[in-house]
């Protein structure tokens, strides 16, 4: 468990696109996934002005393919993770759903035969898109699925901020000056960064579930994020943990 835990985090700590992609292969290889692809966005990707940089393992070939195809705009997986941000599992059968099977018949023979995708929706027109794929069926639905949608799902989280320390010349600017975390909010977040719930975390430091859900939500105002498992990266990368 701490080991897995661990991976996550230096997912989260890639500073070169190298870097990055070495650690997303390796935990999709971990997950029985042949394929990795993430993708920082600026723009919409059916738009001319759209700016995209990723990292991924695609096969070369496969590349040549879907530029000649022009089958992103066409993508039934792109067109859904646009729109929502709950993962999105694709097969063929949801390709000739959507008119688009002779995209699947063409990705088919790289591996894209079915996988997992989802998107992080972020402010100033910005998308992180993550996906793995392979050519063997996903889990029925149960724990397993489950388990491993929830793994997909961190993993996006400590992706996102790497790609954008990695990518987004924006954080050329200068250094954020760190806000004043209490010893309780310090705390709680470096025992989310062990992956304990906020239940056992109460448990753990005495206080109720709704008083760790209050620092939580404390510690993410002061570090201008969104969730905790952001508050944890950006407290870690300002020193505070």
């Amino acid at each position: 468990m701490e080991t897995r835990i661990r991976e996550l985090l230096e997912i989260g700590q890639s500073r070169s696109p190298a870097e990055l992609r070495r650690r997303l292969v390796t935990l999709a290889h971990r997950l029985e996934f042949d394929l990795m692809s993430a993708v920082l966005m600026k723009g919409e990707f059916d738009q001319p002005d759209v700016v995209v940089r990723s990292v991924s393992n695609t096969p070369a070939a496969f590349a040549e393919v879907s530029q000649s195809l022009d089958q992103t705009r066409r993508d039934p997986v792109m067109m859904k993770l646009m729109s929502a941000s709950a993962p999105v599992v694709y097969d063929k059968q949801m390709y000739v759903a959507a008119g688009a099977a002779d995209v699947w018949e063409a990705q088919a023979p790289f591996g894209y035969r079915t996988g997992i995708a989802m998107a992080l929706h972020l402010p100033r027109r910005r998308h992180f898109l993550f996906g793995v794929d392979r050519p063997a069926a996903l889990p029925s639905p149960g724990d397993q699925l489950s388990k491993l949608f929830a793994t997909l799902q961190v993993a996006a989280v400590h992706a996102q901020y790497a790609a954008t320390q990695v990518f987004d010349a924006e954080l050329d600017a200068p250094v954020q000056e760190a806000p004043r975390l209490t010893p309780r909010e310090i705390e709680i977040l470096r025992w989310t960064m062990e992956g304990k719930s906020s239940s056992v975390i109460g448990d753990i430091v005495g206080i109720s579930y709704s008083a760790v859900r209050f620092h939580i939500r404390n510690a993410s105002r002061k570090l201008d994020v969104s969730s905790k498992h952001q508050a944890v990266l950006k407290a870690l990368s300002m020193g505070l943990l």
